[in-house]
């Protein structure tokens, strides 16, 4: 059996079993909201669509800091575009919910199990475009709108940093299509930014045939030049882009750092204000002080427009996956 559809028919009884194990962490997290000072919109549809993976979560706090609409930070998940889905991000959005300064959103986008590539970001897009068509509803902020994200969610997060106004990633899902779908700030962790370079290493080599990107694309990158390079947030990086944030771990053996330093000096390239922190001694998804600092700092400044101190001064890992 070919190494592809192997691979294909593993991610099919994965994405099976994934879906029957969502019913407890659902519930242990709306017990969760229940305990904090924050309200729940839960299972929005984005793109109109009875698709269970086009939905959105939408978290707001009950006490507001400011009588003014609420920026908003929308967080994608990571695992390969192949697996995880937004029960498993609120953790990730919920400080910055309760804290009354923002809005948070997580998003479920169809898997490569699925759907293979532009259907993620088209996905990704609409739910942006949703977040501006539900704004005066609900309260926030459509020229506030920040976005953050892992691993596979750090690629789709890039992305719509870098393809604002790009026709042929824009889609047309969804009720908003007259919205659009430009963010205003990107906090990029760890994910892969030019496929062109290798994500891993096997043994010392490079491993140029990813199969989770293979699985994305819908075949072997040598056979898909034109997607590879369509699917690389690097190849849309232009001086209209909005300021970028990422962390990457320096020994990241999933996603190799190569990918964060490509990304950083292409937008430094096109003036494009970006900060890129290493994280000494890091794997795929490290933890290191200051890390949620840091973060909540840039998003202060580009959504919230104070005069938040932004160091791009190295941190140290201080814990691995």
């Amino acid at each position: 059996m070919k190494p592809l559809i192997a691979f294909s028919i593993f991610l099919t009884f994965a994405l099976s079993a994934l879906a029957e194990d969502l019913t407890a962490p659902r519930q242990q997290l709306e017990r969760q909201i229940a305990a904090l000072p924050v309200m729940a919109h839960f299972d929005q549809a984005y793109a109109g669509t009875d698709n269970p993976k086009q939905r959105l979560d939408l978290f707001l706090p009950k006490e507001r800091k400011s009588e003014k609409p609420l920026p908003v930070i929308v967080f994608i998940h990571g695992g390969a575009w192949a697996r995880e889905d937004r029960v498993f991000s609120a953790s990730k959005v919920l400080n910055f919910v309760r804290s009354g300064d923002y809005a948070s959103v997580t998003v479920s986008y169809r898997l490569s199990g699925e759907a293979k590539w532009p259907a993620q970001i088209h996905d990704t897009k609409a739910a942006i475009r949703w977040v501006r068509g539900n704004a005066a509803k609900f309260g926030l902020d459509p020229e506030r709108v920040g976005v953050m994200g892992s691993s596979a969610g750090g690629h789709l997060v890039s992305l719509l940093g870098t393809s604002g106004g790009v026709q042929a990633l824009e889609g047309d899902l969804g009720e908003y299509t007259a919205q659009s779908s430009r963010v205003s700030c990107v906090v990029n962790l760890w994910g892969p930014q030019d496929f062109t370079l290798p994500l891993m290493f096997k043994d010392g080599a490079p491993v140029i045939e990813d199969p989770a990107v293979a699985d994305l694309l819908g075949g072997p990158l040598a056979e898909n030049h034109d997607q590879v390079l369509a699917a690389s947030p690097v190849t849309y990086v232009s001086e209209d882009d909005p300021p970028f944030l990422t962390l990457h771990g320096t020994k990241d053996p999933r996603v190799d750092f190569k990918h964060a330093e490509r990304l950083h000096a292409a937008l430094t390239a096109a003036a494009v204000p970006s900060l890129l922190i290493p994280i000494l001694d890091g794997g795929h998804g490290p933890q290191a002080p200051e890390m949620p600092e840091r973060i909540r700092a840039f998003f202060d400044k580009h959504l919230r427009g104070l005069d938040a101190d932004l160091s791009s001064a190295p941190l140290h890992a201080t814990q691995n996956p």
